[in-house]
């Protein structure tokens, strides 16, 4: 079974254990397809695929890497968060695969995580148990939240580690992560805009159909930023999108300072992306 996984690190200031991750990835065989860390949101994206065993193997090992120099207590980034491993995806190349492997193969992942590491693992998504198995509910406490009361955990103990918090992990459905920056300090116009993909989504607007949006501020950039989780890009394309942002963005006076891919995408999504650069390493032949 062929995984791709995208598991996002609570570190995005450390060049050196972004380079020890790409080493220990690159020496184990791991087709990595994108790996950057960003200094506002303090955060590490990493995607990279392989065969089921060696995706847990590669995971445990970025984790035995990355734990020890994360204190959450001292993390600051302007990206909501409740982990060290903050969440770990899974999604399978084939789309048909089997749940019930693809589940189990997960549960076991989440145990052997939660045991090696002392952290509770919160199953999210296809994964989750308990019928709360979306990303933005189980990360409203944020990190604090869990420190101040039991962890409702799937594996692992029932209270939040001192340093490292929880971990969302689970199988998904493929999405596209981007951003769009905008020429502001603070995050105004950010903000509204991401406000208005959320009303447009809840009043049905097939343009973001299953779109997530936030709004931050990147202050070493002297801009802001609109950030969305598109989670039917079979259902939304890309392109409408980034031109209504744009748009939107000079209705209030705000210039666009270019859209950027975070991850990976299809190369079905690229037919309507055409104004989205990317690299070729972050184009996944998924179904």
């Amino acid at each position: 079974m062929r995984l791709l996984a995208a598991p996002n690190w609570s570190f995005g200031r450390d060049n050196g254990l972004q380079r020890a991750f790409r080493d220990a990835l690159e020496e184990d065989g791991a087709e990595i397809h994108f790996l950057k860390g960003d200094l506002d949101h303090n955060r590490t994206v990493s995607a990279f695929s392989g065969e089921a065993p060696q995706v847990r193997r590669w995971i445990m090992r970025l984790a035995e890497l990355a734990l020890p120099s994360i204190d959450l207590n001292r993390h600051m980034g302007c990206h909501p968060r409740i982990g060290a491993l903050d969440v770990c995806p899974f999604i399978p190349y084939d789309p048909g695969a089997d749940p019930l492997e693809l589940n189990a193969w997960v549960e076991e992942t989440a145990a052997e995580f939660a045991a090696r590491f002392d952290v509770p693992v919160l199953l999210y998504e296809k994964s989750a148990r308990k019928g709360k198995g979306a990303l933005p509910d189980l990360r409203r406490p944020g990190f604090g939240g869990l420190l101040a009361g039991d962890v409702d955990s799937d594996f692992g103990p029932r209270q939040a580690h001192p340093r490292h918090g929880a971990t969302v992990m689970g199988a998904r459905s493929f999405l596209v992560a981007l951003n769009v920056n905008l020429k502001e300090e603070g995050a105004a116009a950010a903000l509204t805009l991401a406000r208005h993909v959320r009303v447009r989504r809840r009043d049905g607007d097939p343009m973001f159909r299953g779109v997530r949006a936030l709004g931050f501020t990147l202050p070493s950039q002297g801009l802001s930023q609109l950030s969305m989780n598109l989670t039917q890009p079979n259902d939304t394309p890309i392109d409408p999108i980034l031109k209504w942002a744009q748009e939107h963005a000079e209705l209030i006076g705000v210039e666009s300072a270019g859209p950027e891919l975070i991850g990976v995408i299809r190369p079905r999504d690229l037919e309507h992306a055409v104004d989205l650069p990317y690299d070729p390493h972050q184009v996944v032949d998924m179904r």
